[in-house]
């Protein structure tokens, strides 16, 4: 094949392709004739293998789910892997079987999350002996990561807020320890922060005289029991009656005073004394 001549296959072409503008065929390297060993190989220098139970979200006596190390574009990205370490095609009947549960069981945890609406399921096995299983989740309503790219577009998309990420964990880890083993995946916490200094007010003048005004106000003696209140209120009612008594008697007009009220009265006193 020619560097620069070969057409560009028809997947380029697809909506779900991440690529666009002028590309071209990269030029196919000879094979090899003795392929390299890949990571882990050996037991002893397997990551999978030294890697403690704390690091994976779930973990069972045959079975452990691992994240990655931080957010990605998809809303999750988990591997399945086995304890043992065995690739696909050694693993004994017992856990041939198991893997087909945990796929299945795996798959419905991711996509019960808010938000997903696909779960790919992939085994590609080139970089690494141990057998590991990766479940990639399809954002909802995002038709164009549907198909082969979603691992390309994962690489792509704007990275999901940390708190979401490790609710999300959380939940399928949750999910998982419903049918067993153990889940160490926990959602973020709230930070609270107590402040390292207090501040105290300081009042105002303005702002002591209020305060001076409405305790003067408040030390008016306050009824202590039922019989003060009692009191209290046959006082208020006695003022009340006296009050309204004096509004209701009308004042005397001149026409009206007695004899003795006026100058006739002063009149008839001298009269007398005359006498």
């Amino acid at each position: 094949m020619s560097e620069n001549t070969a057409p560009l296959p028809d997947f380029t072409r697809w909506p779900s392709f991440p690529f666009e503008g002028d590309m071209r065929v990269k030029k196919l390297a000879p094979p090899v004739d003795v392929e390299p060993p890949r990571s882990g190989e050996d037991a002893s220098d397997c990551v999978s293998c030294s890697t403690h139970d704390d690091a994976y979200i779930w973990v069972s006596e045959r079975w452990r789910v691992r994240a990655m190390d931080r957010p990605t574009g998809l809303p999750m990205v988990l591997i399945l892997e086995c304890r043992s370490h065995l690739d696909l095609g050694d693993l004994p009947n017992l856990l041939a079987a198991e893997l087909g549960v945990m796929t299945v069981r795996l798959e419905r945890a991711i996509r019960s999350l808010d938000g997903v609406a696909r779960v790919h399921v992939n085994r590609w096995g080139d970089g690494s002996a141990h057998l590991h299983m990766w479940f990639l989740a399809r954002p909802y309503g995002r038709l164009q990561l549907r198909g082969t790219f979603l691992s390309l577009w994962d690489d792509i998309l704007p990275v999901i807020p940390e708190a979401q990420w490790r609710e999300n964990l959380a939940l399928v880890a949750a999910w998982l320890a419903d049918f067993g083993g153990k889940a160490n995946a926990e959602p973020a916490h709230i930070a609270w922060e107590s402040p390292s200094t207090l501040t105290v007010p300081i009042p105002t003048a303005t702002a002591t005289a209020t305060a001076e005004k409405e305790q003067a106000a408040d030390d008016s003696p306050r009824p202590q029991t039922l019989g003060d209140v009692q009191a209290a209120s046959a006082a208020a009612e006695a003022d009340v009656r006296v009050t309204d008594a004096t509004r209701s008697t009308p004042r005397a007009t001149p026409a009206q005073r007695q004899p003795s009220d006026g100058p006739v009265a002063e009149s008839a006193d001298t009269e007398s004394r005359s006498a």
